[in-house]
């Protein structure tokens, strides 16, 4: 038997932000054991994806918008089979283990949510609720009926123990007697056969700093280029190289100060997204990483950093911290300017400290994909439907 897994929204988007990058690890993981559909808004039902789906779902071009497109031939023929009576012909039948989503699926999806097959949903964070004015607005609009309607679920699979606690106690505020269970399952990494060594920092003519991530609000850019400036201001000699797409509502401010410092002549490169290629080589190019972000799910980019032997300089809280104490992290208790701009001159003046995180973090061990898509399909078939 197969697990049914949502793509909706994934299938629709070029965008890698982290949701994606799970939900495209899952499908490629659980392999045959899954059955890939998506909510067609035009047909007005669920169908398995078409090859044009499957193509963008499996493509390696990064994006920079994070909203699904539908060109126009997928939106008049889902029209016309609508219109026609077809609908019926494509709903979801067969043997299925249960129905899988791991997006923050939209209130049209919600209305339309398989109802005979178990339902579990993947979690990632509370941060709309938990720091508004970091988040856009429109995901802060959607996230109490998001949290509500995933009550519906006969099981939530939380990224972390930070993510897990801030669920249920969003929960128990409302006042539900009798959610659905919520276990953490941590999310897995892309695996490199071998780590590279961390190159050193004082051999580098001019080392750079890496960060990764999505230039929005809560990612806390500002700070981490606030940071820079000082460095730069008193001499310090790095490079500061920036990857990830901008949010256009909260990482407007992070995209001016990029600019300004840039045009003030300081060692600052911005690539926008980048393919996995491209990504493998800049973490190879680094010295080390710095990843500022005030609060996430999980904290992918942290654990990638760590996965390829490169120590990172993160929050010691929060899910950050659950992922910086088995080692390889400089971990912080502010991720302020103040706090990151002496963090980054202790590392580019001690390479034998970087060496000695760069040990640390290749000693430890760190799960595949495939293990997190197998303790997820696991766990679905152990669990009992809910009323």
């Amino acid at each position: 038997m197969a697990f049914l897994l949502d793509l909706s929204h994934t299938s629709h988007t070029c965008a890698r932000t982290g949701i994606q990058r799970v939900t495209r690890a899952l499908e490629r993981e659980l392999g045959s054991a899954a059955t890939a559909v998506t909510h067609d808004p035009y047909l007005r039902a669920w169908r398995t994806l078409e090859p044009w789906e499957l193509a963008n779902l499996r493509g390696n071009d990064p994006g920079e918008t994070r909203g699904a497109h539908w060109p126009w031939t997928a939106r008049w023929r889902g029209r016309w089979r609508h219109a026609n009576g077809q609908s019926a012909q494509f709903a979801l039948r067969g043997e299925f283990d249960g129905f899988l989503t791991a997006e923050i699926f939209s209130p049209a999806v919600a209305s339309q949510l398989p109802a005979t097959f178990p339902r579990v949903a993947v979690f990632h964070d509370a941060i709309a609720l938990r720091f508004p004015e970091l988040s856009p607005s429109g995901t802060v609009a959607r996230f109490p009926g998001y949290l509500l309607e995933l009550l519906r679920f006969d099981g939530i699979a939380a990224v972390s123990d930070d993510s897990r606690d801030s669920l249920l106690a969003y929960w128990r505020w409302l006042g539900v007697a009798n959610p659905p269970p919520v276990r953490t399952i941590s999310l897995g990494v892309d695996l490199t056969p071998t780590p590279a060594a961390t190159p050193s920092a004082a051999a580098a003519s001019v080392p750079t700093v890496l960060c990764v991530g999505t230039l929005e609000g809560r990612k806390n850019h500002v700070a981490l280029l606030d940071a820079c400036e000082l460095l730069w201001a008193r001499g310090e000699q790095f490079s500061l190289r920036l990857v990830g797409s901008a949010q256009r509502q909260t990482g407007r401010t992070a995209l001016a100060k990029i600019q300004a410092l840039q045009a003030a002549g300081r060692p600052l490169r911005y690539d926008g997204p980048l393919g996995d290629v491209a990504l493998d080589e800049a973490y190879a190019q680094c010295a080390f990483t710095v990843y500022p972000s005030l609060a996430e799910g999980f904290g992918l980019p942290v654990i990638e950093s760590l996965a390829r032997g490169r120590p990172c300089v993160c929050s010691a809280t929060g899910a950050l911290g659950e992922l910086a104490r088995d080692g390889g992290c400089l971990a912080l208790p502010s991720v302020g300017a103040t706090h990151l701009a002496p963090a980054i001159a202790q590392l580019l003046a001690a390479p034998t400290e970087v060496a000695a995180l760069s040990a640390a973090a290749r000693r430890r061990t760190f799960r595949s994909w495939r293990a997190y898509a197998d303790d997820l399909a696991a766990w679905m078939r152990e669990l009992p439907r809910r009323g």
